[in-house]
């Protein structure tokens, strides 16, 4: 026991909030898990068809500021409760002159997050949905950074500098919590909230990349939201 609680304690703060929240996302998982034992008799089947989805946030971002994703998903309904999910976009950066660097700082590149949510409501069968689901997130992207010349102070030297097409990636996963409404027919609008933790990553050359396609900027990123259009197919 004394071992055990020597390991806890040499967590991360963030790690360790990282552990139980997914505990209790895998407690849902399980209780779900049971209570999907229950539908077997119904009348409902197990397949139930699929959505496609746009999130409107990312595109927001893209027209409001200097980085953002398009973004689309393609989501199975199993029974109403199980819901696998594949996420892909492309995410653009495009950071002109930092006010404090003065650096520039450009990437695009593709994206996917695959992963699935869990219909947690009484009724599975009810047309809204509350959900909680996991997601696992890569990318692989260049970046491209160049600082404008500017003299050294003292000693007049160029301090220009320049990376083109560095190589770099990273791998995160997302816990997520969701609402899904049905507006009319086949359309649907859902919000989530999403709380990311970076497994590993490549920086090539630079000690941290300031956005990542998919994650986000790297020091504010850990919580995010998206708002989805969905239509059922």
């Amino acid at each position: 026991m004394t071992r055990l609680l020597t390991i806890f304690t040499s967590i991360s703060r963030s790690k360790r909030w990282l552990v139980i929240l997914i505990t209790f996302q895998l407690s849902l998982l399980t209780s779900s898990a049971q209570g999907f034992l229950k539908f077997e008799r119904d009348s409902v089947p197990f397949f139930r068809g699929f959505a496609v989805s746009a999130d409107l946030v990312g595109l927001a971002q893209m027209q409001l500021s200097d980085y953002g994703q398009y973004e689309g998903a393609l989501r199975i309904n199993l029974h109403d409760q199980y819901f696998p999910i594949l996420e892909v976009g492309v995410g653009r950066a495009n950071h002109q002159n930092d006010e404090v660097t003065g650096i520039t700082y450009k990437t695009s590149a593709p994206y996917f997050r695959l992963g699935v949510d869990v219909n947690i409501m009484k009724n599975k069968h009810a047309p809204n949905r509350i959900y909680a689901g996991l997601r696992y997130g890569y990318t692989s992207y260049k970046v491209n950074i160049n600082r404008q010349p500017f003299p050294d102070p003292v000693w007049q030297w160029d301090t220009s500098y320049g990376v083109v097409d560095e190589p770099c990636s990273q791998h995160w996963a997302e816990i997520v919590f969701g609402i899904d409404a049905k507006i009319a027919g086949p359309l649907h609008l859902g919000w989530s909230a999403r709380y990311r933790n970076r497994l590993s990553h490549n920086d090539g050359q630079m000690e941290k990349t300031w956005y990542v396609p998919g994650y986000g900027i790297q020091d504010t990123s850990n919580l995010g939201v998206t708002f989805n259009v969905i239509i059922d197919i």
